[in-house]
């Protein structure tokens, strides 16, 4: 609600800051503001009068500033024009700047008439878990009414629909500690484990470091804490072993103290990203040790109209008064159940902002701050509690506080004192932040005195600190922070840092209360709310409860409790407190939510990175590309490289081309650039048996110089990949996958090594890139490698088919395998990636006289079909063993185990009516069957048949001169010389012969030679 300005006057208890020399305008729902440098959009728009900052999701409650930064579940607003818009943050920690624009969100027309609060008026049908009821019937209305309405309904802000203009980045790092959070606990630990000469990063989400140094009101050697981080970051940021890190958040932890960080570079400066900084690094970062002083989070207290604006954390009302010279209104109430309320009291007094009362929960009040506040004007009322607050039409602005006594375990209220004012600061205690702690499985205690969770144990390398750890006491808190330091250096030799000593802070105990008895209705809890971005009351944690769910995480669920943006920063364990005093039981007995990362929201900017548009998957290309290139050829994807499809000539369609290409390669000589086969490493003293047990096949009696084609397979038994390896030396083999397949296959033998065979002594390196591989096939192939010169013996008896060479090639280093996907003579020819364009360039000179021609990957993939051979992703398609394949041959009956071994003694692996691989002759020979197409038995008029399988590769066959196929077929191998039909569209049917699938040259004669 727009009202009087609420910047004070500059003080020193007043606008740290603030530089009130430099003002920068911008606007709010376009309105036009003012504020100062060093602003937040909440500080500035609080001061410009304007209390109201948004809506709650459910029912449109008007909604004010809660809490102090990343703990704020109200203030949600988009920021930025066009592509640059972004939603969803929190007005709490964007840092203004000059020309900023920035619009409420889940209103409509807007903020202050917005229709959707409605909503209010049928809350009491609209309860938890209200939708699992409501939507499910009649049936029909769920596509005419429901699904639409729910489409239209969810979410907060609106994304932006254009291209994001901006950049983003992501680095790699490791250190030897981590420090995560920079208030005097972390800068105390991360000056300790520096000294003893660790490689420590310390990171903070904030602008600057300190944390609460300059509201905590401690004294660190004589002096202000302020004053003294102020130093201590200084010096870190001097030091050679230091890096340190603002603006930066530790959104994740997880295996192996791998921590994902999140950091803003073009805060507070949006020309910065206009002009090429990334706006978010993204870093990976794994740190040997982690010091997580996260600090704590203070907790609401759940009272009747606890969400309307004005309504905020007492140390986030503080906050704004010192840090920014801001107060959230004219007139105030203080509602605590500890000592730290009265502090923030006691600086409202002293900036000259009324506080009405002080209303103390515990039944005695800490007898020094309440006679420093009652000698500062303010009334202290213990053993009291705020039971409602009276608000002005639309619940826009708080008019009056209800006060009324208070002791815990009372269910009802007696007597209510009515109290003018129009801001409250609640401050129900304080709740370490765990997230981090938790992310990888660490485990949480309940403390009786903080009445809050804190870390108990976790089997990572980390420790907690400072208020992370519930200690709140500036002096226990430093001897903690540099104890932990030093431990996490991993140096004992090195002399200790001169430690800082802080004075003792002794505080009264708290007095958990989480629901503040009210009159009438209101005492149902229905108005009592716990999560106030999703609208979740008392009342519905209560509702869960009575519909039966019992465990914590289904409550959370059903009512929707803590999954909100901020993920139950500030209703996480109020919420508990309200099912324990339901049920009864202690809050350990209960147990708590899981934390889950991301501590706060990743953009997806972020995690993509670098990767989008051209760079989303780069594409591959081999040392012939720019070749491939001048010859116009027709290009196909092949994983992530580009291939050549065939090599068009003027006038010539891609049909004529394959078959010109294929014809080639049968009667001349043909040039494939298969430089992108997966070629992988595999080497080490266990190398033989390791392949023995990723193959089907034996690899262990694999001559040196040999080459043996092998099928790997999945543990369930399916064909997983294929490709032919060589054996280099007794300990070395090179293996060959598919073009698509090297990094799938890689990340399949290194899960391997690295899980289950990890005493294998096995080394795994992918080097497809490294190595250009031509294929030079045909009958003239052996005649071209002699006219270029080698000192390899080419002859077949001492390079026959299978077999492997190394050597040199006119100039060329070599490795010189004879392998044929033709069926023809073949040489494949590796070579390293920087000779491969002149070698390409040498072979296709010496071949002109014997009418050389580059083929691409259609021909070659008609060649192997003519010669039976299967490729992966066409004859497969994950649910085919070698069995249905014909591929038997290939699978060891001898060897005591391999990957899928068990799988395909299975009994459905083995069942009769399996598909089996055939070949197919259409009895047109001109009619080339569509890929894909399935066969019945007996095809009628229209669907349903009973099919019987799918065709998997179809083709022209230039060289039979006729179209041929081969498919999956059930039991195919007993259906030789069947004819079965192929209903297509339109009422067509093909029929085809069922043959052996291997058409040309079944004894393999043309290969041999």
């Amino acid at each position: 609600m727009r009202g009087k300005p609420y910047r004070l006057a500059s003080s020193p208890e007043a606008g740290r800051l603030i530089d009130r020399t430099r003002r920068l305008t911008f606007t709010f729902d376009g309105r036009r503001m003012t504020g100062f440098a060093g602003d937040t959009v909440a500080s500035a728009v609080l001061a410009n009068g304007e209390r109201l900052f948004g809506r709650s999701f459910k029912y449109h409650r008007p909604r004010g500033v809660m809490g102090l930064g990343a703990d704020e579940p109200n203030a949600l607003i988009g920021v930025g024009q066009g592509a640059r818009h972004e939603p969803n943050l929190r007005a709490t920690q964007v840092e203004l700047y000059d020309g900023l624009t920035a619009v409420t969100q889940n209103r409509w027309p807007n903020l202050i008439f917005d229709i959707g609060q409605l909503n209010s008026l049928f809350s009491r049908i609209l309860p938890a878990g209200f939708y699992y009821k409501t939507f499910m019937w009649p049936q029909r209305f769920w596509e005419m009414l429901y699904e639409p309405l729910i489409r239209r309904t969810a979410g907060l802000g609106k994304a932006p629909t254009a291209p994001d203009p901006d950049l983003y980045e992501q680095m790699h790092a490791h250190c030897d500690v981590l420090v995560v959070g920079a208030g005097i606990a972390g800068l105390a630990a991360a000056e300790a484990a520096a000294a003893r000469g660790a490689h420590v990063i310390i990171i903070d989400e904030n602008p600057r470091f300190g944390g609460l140094a300059d509201l905590g009101g401690a004294v660190i050697d004589g002096r202000p804490a302020l004053d003294w981080a102020r130093e201590v970051t200084a010096r870190l940021a001097k030091a050679d072993n230091v890096h340190v890190m603002t603006r930066t958040t530790a959104w994740g932890h997880f295996h192996d103290n791998f921590v994902g960080l999140l950091e803003r570079l073009t805060d507070p400066d949006p020309a910065a990203a206009r002009s090429g900084t990334p706006r978010l690094r993204l870093w990976k970062l794994r740190a040997r040790e982690i010091i997580m002083a996260t600090g704590a989070i203070e907790r609401p207290i759940a009272f009747a109209n606890n969400d309307r604006p004005g309504v905020m954390m007492s140390l986030a009302g503080r906050a704004l008064l010192a840090r920014y010279a801001v107060s959230p209104g004219q007139r105030g109430v203080v509602f605590t159940n500890n000592d730290d309320g009265y502090r923030t009291a006691l600086a409202y007094a002293k900036a000259g902002v009324p506080i009405s009362r002080l209303v103390d929960a515990r039944p005695q009040a800490p007898e020094a701050l309440a006679e420093e506040l009652r000698a500062s004007g303010v009334m202290v009322s213990p053993a009291s509690g705020i039971s409602n607050v009276k608000t002005s039409f639309g619940g826009l602005s708080i008019e009056s506080v209800v006060v009324s006594p208070y002791r815990a375990g009372q269910g009802r209220i007696s007597s209510e004192e009515v109290i003018p004012a129009d801001f409250v600061l609640v401050s129900g205690g304080w709740n370490p932040v765990v997230n981090l702690w938790c992310h990888n499985g660490g485990k949480l205690r309940f403390d009786e005195q903080l009445a809050a969770h804190r870390p108990d144990r976790t089997t990572a390398r980390m420790r907690a600190v400072g208020a992370a750890n519930g200690t709140f006491d500036p002096a226990a808190i430093l001897d903690e922070a540099y104890a932990a330091g030093e431990a996490a250096s991993g140096n004992s030799s090195s002399g200790a840092l001169p430690r800082a000593k802080a004075a003792s802070h002794p505080t009264s105990a708290i007095e958990p209360i989480w629901f503040m008895p009210a009159t009438g209705s209101y005492n149902e809890g229905n108005k009592h709310f716990i999560d106030h971005q999703n609208d979740v009351t008392a009342a519905d944690l209560e509702l869960a409860l009575r519909e039966g769910y019992q465990s914590i995480e289904h409550v959370k669920r059903y009512t929707t409790w803590s999954m909100a943006t901020d993920q139950g920063k500030t209703s996480n364990t109020l919420g508990l407190g309200v099912v324990s005093g339901a049920t009864h039981k202690p809050i350990p007995e209960i147990g708590t939510t899981t934390f889950r990362p991301p501590y706060t929201p990743v953009t997806f900017g972020a995690i993509a990175g670098s990767h989008t548009k051209q760079l989303f998957l780069p594409v591959r290309r081999t040392p012939v590309h720019e070749w491939h290139l001048a010859q116009r050829a027709s290009f196909e994807p092949v994983g992530h490289w580009r291939r050549p499809y065939c090599y068009p000539k003027p006038g010539e369609s891609r049909h004529d081309a394959v078959n010109r290409e294929i014809v080639t390669v049968r009667e001349k000589v043909g040039l494939l650039d298969a430089s992108t086969l997966g070629k992988i490493e595999v080497k080490g003293p266990d190398a033989a048996a390791f392949l023995d047990r990723i193959y089907t096949n034996t690899f262990s009696t694999l001559k040196v110089g040999r080459a043996r084609y092998g099928l790997m397979m999945t543990d369930a038994g399916f064909l997983f990949d294929d490709g032919v390896t060589v054996r280099i030396a007794e300990d070395h083999f090179l293996m060959h996958t598919t073009s698509g397949g090297a990094d799938r296959v890689t990340a399949w033998l290194e899960e391997w090594l690295q899980t289950e065979w990890t005493h294998d002594k096995v080394f795994i390196t992918n080097v497809t890139e490294q190595w250009a591989q031509f294929a030079l096939a045909g009958a003239k192939a052996r005649a071209i490698l002699e006219k270029l010169g080698t000192d390899i013996d080419l002859s077949p008896q001492a390079l026959p088919f299978m077999g492997y060479a190394s050597g040199t090639l006119g100039s060329y280093p070599v490795r010189l395998y004879r392998i044929s996907f033709s069926g023809e003579l073949s040489f494949e020819i590796a070579t390293p990636a920087g000779y491969g364009r002149a070698l390409w360039d040498a072979l296709l000179a010496a071949g002109a006289e014997f009418g050389i021609a580059p083929y691409g990957t259609e021909a070659l993939h008609v060649l192997r079909a003519e010669k039976g051979f299967i490729a992966i992703g066409d004859e497969t398609d994950g649910t085919v063993t070698p069995l249905d394949l014909g591929l038997d041959w290939a699978v060891s009956k001898k060897k005591p185990d391999f990957v899928g071994k068990r799988a395909l003694d299975l009994a459905y692996l083995k069942a009769e009516g399996r598909k089996q691989l055939v070949g197919l002759l259409t009895e047109d020979p001109q009619i080339v069957l569509p890929d894909g197409a399935y066969a019945v038995e007996t095809p009628l008029p229209q669907p349903p048949m009973r099919m019987i399988g799918q065709v998997t590769s179809t083709y022209w066959s230039p060289t039979l001169k006729r179209s041929i196929a081969l498919a999956l077929i059930r039991e195919g191998r007993k259906r030789m010389g069947q004819v079965i039909s192929f209903p297509l569209s339109e009422g067509k049917v093909i029929r085809a012969k069922i043959v052996e699938p291997v058409f040309y040259d079944k004894e393999g004669a043309r290969q041999n030679v």
